[in-house]
């Protein structure tokens, strides 16, 4: 029997409400208490074990108190918790007593600013905290009688001897006594001096992370805390989310004037690997959280049951970007995190790494993997949740070519093997060339072919190159080096580059770029070997010149940490409104951008504001890491455009990519990077070209 999700009445273009979460922790839940609870245990274990850090137990109720002003009360319950064994596990009784009162702070700062309250609920609270908390202590201190006698012998005895050592000194003597009255009369009426105290700390801890906290949570709230496509309504239904069938669905985003996806009719069953193809904004993610179970604005979704994310045999999610879904420090720990324990100690982890080319890697630390390696890793996380759909959403963007190729194959195999169908949702029209089935879509409207737009051409250069500016010689690093998980990732690297020149460092997953561009931006200082930076200073090593050379990530989102665009571009350097106008212009951006946020610039402006951004810090040298990872065609001729734009002004520009026909229509010099190894020789750089053209078709 099969139910369908129905556009409710009401005003038109609105999403259906969903009803409040509840239950056992959700995913979200879990994977957000991980993450901020072992933020925590790190800064109260190193805050109470180090001299001279202990201010970084304050900063501790940072990440607490932003779980619990986003998340249900017993997601900052469950993570206090276990953080609290772990910090006892991991430095001992105090520290882990500091973690609970630390979690407990968080909660009341946090509780109170998501339900919009004021001090004296913060009073309130933390008062009634305070009694909760005076209460156990007094209770264990009246249970353990024996080990309250010590500690008050202990007292007495130390207040004993501070009594005769100032009675030596007649103008000390009355301080003694003093002292000594004071332990007497805290030991009489000792749980009232306890049970106070705590009260009284608890109460002023509170109020001061109310201003402090409560400020740097103010500062947090345009932040996004929740993916509100993903935060689907509950649907009681069995889980069978095939096959599903959309008729005329669209969707409309709140506060939007337009439709995010328009008239969209699709089936999926068992059995098929269906590709959605289009370009950046075209509307293929919401359709993916569409397919994995929120309802629509308007239209129908048929399925036989509920979509089941998450779920043993429903629906499974593949995203973008791999790391953000790694959350296991080994390979096979990840691959049945979140799993219930029953269900992960039947699952055939060797396997599941066999059958996606990750044979023998489940003792391998994650952070160890490269991109390609990682999303493997993410389909056998996913097959492990045995789903009958599986969403790939842009899971080819940051791979290089080869790894696309691999794991296109990969996917369009698995309902061959399996009993399931896999979606592909992809920018790059290559991609969909195994697909039983592609569904074009522009501006959310599905279409019968996208629109081609043209490849960069090689621009010639209208400025001489100068002298050498950046110097790498013998270049050498391993990553946890000299210990059982050492990973080399870089072998004698020689390198010159000269003022103006525009260089391309190409190289596949896993071959050291972004090490490279890490040392070459001075954040990482090379095992052996030397980076220089030649300017009128003389020759310095680059990480005593941070700023000089300026890196790009190739995740542009995480470098951009203010609120605005005009903000950002002014925390870098553009100082006053004409640098910022200044700095879009020469990126190519509107100087109306300067005040649009953060949250609603599209892959390549967010790109943009940050090259933007570095420019106005005035750079010797800017690195730019995989510039034209997760962008679609047009996006990606801009970028290559805005490159040439930069390198004609002047700047030195080190683009490390593995988009090497693209990349090379604007740079001077191609050098390629295998296995950790620069190989200057053209030859070699053209047997990473990669075998089809990412604009549309087979080369």
């Amino acid at each position: 029997m099969t139910d369908s999700f129905r556009i409710r009445d009401g005003a038109p273009g609105q999403p259906l409400a969903s009803t409040p979460p509840h239950g056992p922790l959700r995913p979200i839940e879990l994977a957000t208490g991980a993450v901020l609870g072992g933020a925590t245990v790190g800064l109260v274990t190193v805050g109470s074990l180090v001299p001279f850090a202990a201010a970084l137990q304050l900063v501790a109720a940072v990440p607490m108190g932003l779980l619990a002003s986003r998340h249900r009360l017993r997601t900052i319950v469950g993570t206090t918790i276990a953080a609290t064994l772990v910090t006892f596990v991991a430095a001992g009784l105090v520290p882990a007593t500091n973690l609970v009162g630390v979690g407990v702070v968080g909660c009341i700062v946090g509780i109170v600013k998501r339900r919009r309250g004021g001090i004296l609920a913060v009073l309130g609270l933390s008062a009634l905290a305070g009694a909760v908390g005076a209460g156990f202590s007094i209770g264990m201190l009246l249970l353990f009688s024996r080990t309250r006698e010590l500690l008050f012998d202990t007292i007495r005895s130390s207040a004993k001897g501070l009594e005769n050592l100032t009675a030596r000194q007649t103008w000390l003597e009355p301080l003694g006594r003093n002292v000594a009255a004071f332990a007497d009369a805290v030991l009489h009426w000792w749980w009232a001096y306890i049970g106070g105290g705590i009260i009284a700390a608890m109460m002023v801890s509170s109020v001061v992370s109310w201003y402090v906290l409560g400020s740097v949570l103010d500062r947090l709230t345009w932040l996004p805390g929740r993916d509100d496509l993903l935060d689907a309504p509950a649907d009681d239904r069995p889980v069978a989310p095939l096959p599903i069938t959309l008729r005329d669905v669209s969707f409309r985003y709140p506060g939007a004037r337009t439709d995010a996806l328009q008239g969209i009719d699709l089936t999926v069953r068992v059995g098929e690997f269906v590709a959605v193809v289009g370009h950046n904004g075209s509307g293929k993610s919401t359709l993916t959280r569409i397919l994995a179970g929120r309802p629509p604005t308007g239209g129908t979704v048929t399925s036989p049951g509920s979509a089941g994310l998450g779920v043993l045999g429903g629906t499974a999610m593949v995203l973008q970007r791999p790391e953000s879904q790694t959350l296991g420090v080994l390979v096979a720990d990840d691959v049945v995190w979140g799993l219930p324990t029953e269900v992960a100690a039947r699952v055939d982890i060797d396997g599941l790494l066999g059958e996606v080319g990750l044979s023998g890697m489940g003792g391998r630390e994650t952070a160890t993997l490269s991109g390609g390696q990682q999303q493997r890793l993410a389909v056998a996380a996913a097959l492990a949740r045995q789903p009958t759909l599986l969403l790939a959403d842009e899971a080819t963007s940051m791979i290089d070519p080869e790894g696309r190729r691999d794991l296109v194959a990969l996917l369009a195999t698995l309902p061959r093997r399996h009993e399931m169908a896999v979606v592909l949702v992809t920018h790059h029209e290559a991609d969909a060339a195994a697909a039983d089935r592609v569904v074009h879509l522009s501006a959310g409207r599905s279409v019968d072919h996208l629109p081609a737009w043209p490849r960069p051409v090689r621009d010639q250069r209208q400025r001489a190159m100068g002298e050498t500016v950046l110097t790498l010689k013998g270049v050498r690093h391993t990553y946890n080096h000299g210990t059982p998980w050492e990973a080399p990732a870089l072998h004698g690297i020689d390198l010159t580059v000269r003022r103006g020149e525009a260089l391309l460092v190409v190289g596949g997953n896993g071959s050291g770029k972004s090490t490279l561009a890490w040392i070459m931006a001075g954040l990482t200082v090379p095992s052996a070997g030397s980076c220089e930076l030649h300017s009128r200073r003389g020759v310095q090593a680059v990480s005593k010149r941070i700023g000089s050379v300026q890196l790009a990530f190739q995740h542009s989102r995480l470098q951009l940490q203010k609120q605005t665009v005009g903000a950002e571009i002014e925390d870098w350097g553009g100082t006053g409104t004409a640098a910022v106008g200044r700095a879009l212009d020469a990126v190519g951006l509107d100087r109306a951008l300067a005040s649009h946020s953060i949250e609603g610039l599209s892959g390549g402006q967010a790109k943009r504001v940050v090259l933007a951004a570095i420019v106005a810090s005035r750079p010797q040298v800017v690195v730019l890491d995989e510039p034209l990872a997760g962008l679609d065609p047009e996006g990606r001729t801009g970028v290559v455009e805005l490159i040439a734009r930069l390198r004609d002004s002047g700047l030195t520009v080190i683009v490390i990519s593995h988009d090497v026909a693209d990349m090379a229509a604007v740079c001077d010099r191609t050098v390629h990077l295998r296995d950790g190894r620069l190989v200057e020789d053209p030859a070699a750089a053209k047997t990473f070209t990669p075998s089809h053209d990412w604009f549309g078709g087979v080369r």
